[in-house]
């Protein structure tokens, strides 16, 4: 497996040169993971991207890097310690380096024989490919995909250029995923959205949610939705309220600063039984903290978010098969149970790519969803009933008046103060909670069946701990499993606690300071950990990480 680094400042094609090389290593057949690192700055800071590429699955990035592309000395000086003795650097002839491992290629200087400054980028791909034994088959269709007709034959004898001044350094390996997917966890629920039958889609730009707005915006005509950017995020969720009532698939997205504004909403939603899909997409807070990082630290505040109480569904995103096949379940679960389901993502799921099987391309039919019984003298919405689910008409398409209430109401939808009444409401939404941990997915567990550790985990934090549950396992010692959850609220405890029950140690590992899923986890079982891996710099743990601070621990 091989790990690649671009670094540099904004404004210098990071990005464009990580999605060329991306995927034209992913039409070579390898599976390929990708993560990004850039300061919310729009020109100067550092910023990089992580190429990760092999032939078995990658499931978290690496801070052991092969080659740097170093279009800064910044680049250098940043992430030279991580390079491997093997390694190599890239970059212009202008780079201030001793360093014997630097190949300056002049790509300046070559880009401009060329008569375009600007494809020096695309000299360093072309180097890059020679460097790990590719061949050019796949330049030309890629470069279609990237660059304007006009500037594609300069970038092609760019690409040609950096292909002939360097030697091959590491083989090809030969791997079978060429027709999967290339895909970001945030683009993946904006597709499992329009999968799920999603129609409208209303929200206010807020990094690091803002693509999944920018995709369904792109696909909106062939999709048939509508996406509106709203003046705020208070009016984004009441506008998608505003159309579930009306009869539609709606969703809103934001990260926590704006989940803030969202809340009274959410229990608007929970009140008048409206279904509703939200995706926090997190960030590092409290206020502005850190735009464009990552974090877990919003789980407690979207469990209990909005005053009261009222059956909601919580559900992390753990990589961007699951990002998309899970937007589709939040959609389904919303409509059947008349509720707020809220995703949490976070940047680091959000930004990364991976490549992944083709999702099942398939558009759920929604016609016929709500209750149809419109033969009834007295149509009562918010009717008592076992389930406590209520039927459910859609005004405009019955001769019965739908009511929806931010108030106490009877059911009929008649505001109340009787104290009876408030405790029969009380009980049918609550009741809605035995149904739906019925249908609750157990986490996924990684790892050996004879283990001494169990790691716990939750969200994004999936991909780094498959990956340290199989480099722990690979030592001489002791045997380790994990159990990384999906569903987070209601909290499915079978698997937990049987799992819990033969361990003789237990390891929380939270993106966070304070180990908010432990203390949910606690709360709902009287399961303890005996340790917590807690990291919250805005930056994600990575599988070796964790493998390194447990072998820390357990030699002390």
């Amino acid at each position: 497996m091989y790990n690649l680094l671009i670094g540099g400042t904004a404004g210098q094609g990071i990005d464009t040169t990580t999605a060329i090389l991306e995927k034209l290593f992913k039409r070579s057949g390898y599976n390929v993971f990708t993560v990004k690192d850039f300061m919310s700055r729009i020109r100067g800071g550092h910023n990089f991207s992580l190429i990760r590429f092999g032939t078995e699955a990658v499931l978290s990035h690496s801070s052991r890097i092969d080659g740097i592309i170093a279009l800064d000395d910044e680049t250098i000086h940043q992430h030279l310690k991580e390079l491997k003795e093997n390694g190599f650097i890239l970059g212009d002839n202008k780079l201030i380096t001793q360093d014997l491992r630097a190949l300056k290629i002049g790509m300046e200087d070559r880009a401009k024989n060329l008569g375009n400054p600007r494809v020096s980028g695309s000299i360093a791909v072309g180097a890059v490919l020679k460097l790990f034994g590719e061949n050019l088959n796949y330049v030309e269709d890629v470069l279609r995909s990237f660059v304007k007709e006009q500037y594609f034959e300069v970038n092609m004898a760019a690409v040609k250029e950096g292909y002939a001044v360097v030697d091959s350094r590491y083989p090809h390996l030969n791997g079978s995923s060429s027709d999967w997917m290339l895909i970001g966890g945030s683009k993946a629920v904006a597709l499992g959205a329009i999968a799920a039958g999603m129609k409208f889609y209303c929200a206010y730009p807020m990094s690091p949610s803002t693509v999944i707005m920018e995709t369904l915006a792109s696909k909106y005509h062939e999709a048939e939705i509508v996406v509106e950017q709203a003046e705020d995020e208070i009016a984004a969720i009441n506008m998608a309220i505003g159309a579930s009532y009306a009869g539609v698939r709606a969703m809103t997205g934001t990260s926590g600063g704006g989940f803030s504004l969202m809340v009274e909403a959410l229990g608007l939603s929970g009140m008048a039984e409206i279904p509703l899909v939200v995706i926090d997409v997190q960030r590092p807070g409290p206020v502005t903290g850190l735009p464009t990082r990552t974090e877990q630290s919003d789980l407690r505040f979207v469990v209990s978010a909005s005053q009261g109480e009222f059956p909601r569904m919580v559900i992390a995103l753990r990589n961007a098969e699951d990002a998309y096949y899970q937007t589709i379940r939040a959609f389904e679960l919303a409509e059947r149970y008349q509720i707020p389901v809220i995703l949490l993502s976070d940047q680091y799921l959000g930004d990364s790519s991976w490549t992944v099987k083709p999702f099942d391309a398939f558009r759920i039919d929604t016609s016929g969803t709500e209750y149809d019984n419109d033969e009834e003298e007295e149509y009562l919405r918010y009717r008592y009933t076992n389930s406590g689910i209520s039927p459910r008409l859609i005004p405009g398409k019955t001769r019965h008046l739908v009511t929806a209430d931010s108030d106490e109401h009877d059911e009929r939808g008649w505001i109340t103060e009787s104290g009876e009444v408030r405790t029969r409401m009380m009980d049918k939404r609550m009741k809605k909670l035995e149904s739906l941990k019925l249908e609750l997915q157990e986490p996924d567990y990684i790892g050996d069946d004879n283990y001494d550790t169990l790691l716990i985990g939750w969200g994004s934090t999936w991909g780094p701990i498959s990956e340290a549950v199989r480099l722990l396992n690979e030592k001489e010692g002791k045997r380790y499993a994990a159990l990384v959850f999906g569903d987070i609220y209601p909290l499915p405890e079978k698997l937990l606690v049987e799992k819990a029950a033969h361990a003789k140690w237990i390891i929380n590992i939270e993106q966070n300071a304070t180990g908010q899923f432990a203390g949910l986890m606690r709360e709902a079982t009287g399961l303890v950990c005996n340790d917590s891996i807690l990291k919250y710099d805005g930056r994600q743990l990575s599988g070796e990480e964790i493998v390194e601070q447990i072998c820390k621990e357990e030699t002390r």
